[in-house]
């Protein structure tokens, strides 16, 4: 939060932080909340968390692994938006981002829940466009691909640069500028779309041994 709060040059921003679980009920209505009661209006939406790990292949799958993944991943993506859409007036600028992770583009070997569950928001990205279109905001879909957020071994890395063809991982701030792009005046007559911005990320599945 430090960071972040560094990067307000203006004296009137400020940033508000607010921890939750988002698998509970009510957390997401609670974080808009939170933000409405802050600043008063809500413009914009991006719903980067996501639930990984803990999950499985066919064979291995339990109810309580897909349900808690569909909890944070899909459900609690689609009631933020539901509170977002409720606390805006109709004024200009109303923007939603949602984020999956290119489950339709390959195979994500051992995350079936995970990947249901992200394949469930790009599946519901025109629905949701078409309904909050009638209130002036956009919504749209990214999936960043592969990026560096601090969590990939040195080997990790080594394995998948060269699948880029740029030879690096992707950056947060590749992503970040498609996210302020679509948020800002000049994405506004961009809805309902799922975006792909992987920086030619090559998917492919060594032999088997």
């Amino acid at each position: 939060m430090e960071e972040l709060r560094a990067q307000c040059v203006d004296p009137g921003q400020r940033v508000v932080d607010m921890g939750v679980d988002l698998a509970e009920d009510g957390a997401p209505e609670a974080v808009v909340g939170q933000a409405v009661g802050e600043f008063g209006h809500v413009d914009v939406l991006v719903c980067n968390h996501a639930r990984s790990g803990g999950d499985g292949v066919i064979g291995d799958l339990t109810a309580e692994m897909l349900d808690a993944h569909w909890a944070v991943n899909a459900r609690s993506s689609i009631l933020l938006v539901q509170s977002f859409a409720a606390q805006h007036d109709g004024r200009p600028g109303g923007r939603v981002v949602l984020m999956t992770s290119g489950q339709g583009l390959g195979p994500m070997p051992g995350e079936v829940a995970y990947a249901a569950s992200k394949a469930a928001l790009a599946g519901v990205t025109m629905t949701l466009a078409d309904q909050l279109a009638d209130v002036g905001i956009t919504v749209n879909t990214i999936n960043p691909g592969p990026v560096d957020t601090g969590y990939m071994t040195p080997e990790m890395m080594a394995h998948v640069a060269p699948m880029f063809p740029f030879g690096r991982m992707g950056a947060p701030d590749d992503p970040a500028r498609l996210i302020e792009w679509l948020v800002s005046d000049e994405g506004q007559w961009m809805t309902g779309q799922v975006l792909n911005t992987e920086g030619g990320f090559a998917r492919w599945r060594p032999p088997s041994s």
